[in-house]
């Protein structure tokens, strides 16, 4: 990593790189699951704020991201701006509320469930 970066990019780049490795694995499985598995993934196991960051890179343009990456994208759950958000406010608020929706361990749900869909069996 460089040391001309500023870290908002060395954090942009680290989540296109997180984003296309998923995509990378969902690329050997049957094609009708790929997009609703990279979304499942991501939905499940990145807080809100790393959906914020790929959101706002999303809408400038995505550059870097793989094409499964921007299809799934409709199906990730696009996390609401809190007031206060800011890096520092509010640290850790969104892991102990549970993700929307009811999702993630502060809901019960299982941190080892499989994060390929059901309809790939």
């Amino acid at each position: 990593m460089s040391h001309d970066q500023s870290p908002e990019q060395l954090v942009l780049d680290k989540l296109v790189r997180m984003a296309n490795q998923i995509a990378t694995f969902f690329l050997s499985q049957p094609e009708k699951v790929r997009a609703e598995g990279v979304a499942t993934h991501i939905n499940k196991f990145w807080e809100p704020r790393m959906r914020r960051h790929l959101f706002v890179h999303l809408d400038n343009g995505g550059a870097g991201l793989l094409p499964l990456v921007i299809e799934a994208s409709t199906l990730i759950r696009r996390p609401e701006a809190k007031v206060g958000s800011g890096v520092g406010v509010g640290v850790g608020q969104d892991a102990t509320e549970g993700a929307p929706g009811g999702k993630g361990p502060a809901e019960g749900e299982s941190l080892s469930e499989p994060s390929i869909p059901e309809s790939a069996a």
